[in-house]
């Protein structure tokens, strides 16, 4: 298990029953004294963002739920920094933000490929001590990113893929039932 920190991500709990984060995994960008923020990875929203954007004409690309602190924001990992300029490296090349405008003309142009890019509405935030709290409860499991992960082409596999990462009893949680009542 690994201590939190940029690049870590956070697996949820198979048992944890908070509706935001029901199996998911997200991924930590900052962890601090005052507190910790990241996004969900495989929580995909409503709406492309040719939807949410004006100028993403013809940008019918999936924007994924980050989580659910400040719901009217947009944010992008990458791994394209020679393209989108400004943004902040989190792990081993993939990147937080950068120029938003100059990354929707790059990818209107083909010059960043669509899975290279990734736009989530929100994000997760824990205040100073509650992502310690969380994790004393047990209620997150913890591994080293990799791009793969963050950019994963099933987002539905990304949750038992981070699981699998962690190997030998992890790997039976897979499979537990959301509510085992139910058994």
């Amino acid at each position: 298990m690994e201590s939190p920190a940029p690049g870590v991500l956070l697996i949820a709990d198979p048992f944890l029953r908070d509706p935001n984060f029901l199996r998911t995994v997200v991924f930590l960008c900052d962890h601090q004294q005052e507190g910790s923020f990241g996004f969900v990875l495989n929580k995909k929203y409503n709406h492309t963002l040719e939807e949410l954007i004006n100028g993403a004409d013809g940008l019918n690309i999936p924007v994924y739920y980050g989580g659910p602190v400040q719901v009217d924001t947009l944010h992008f990992l990458h791994y394209c920094p020679k393209e989108i300029p400004g943004g902040n490296e989190i792990k081993d090349g993939v990147y937080w933000g950068g120029n938003f405008e100059t990354a929707i003309e790059q990818i209107k142009m083909g010059k960043v490929d669509k899975s290279k890019i990734r736009f989530f509405i929100g994000y997760s935030g824990w205040a100073n001590g509650q992502l310690a709290e969380e994790l004393k409860e047990k209620s997150w499991l913890t591994v080293m990113s990799s791009r793969k992960l963050i950019f994963h082409k099933k987002i539905n596999e990304i949750w038992k893929d981070a699981l699998r990462q962690l190997g030998g009893d992890y790997e039976m949680m897979i499979n537990f039932p959301i509510d085992p009542q139910l058994n």
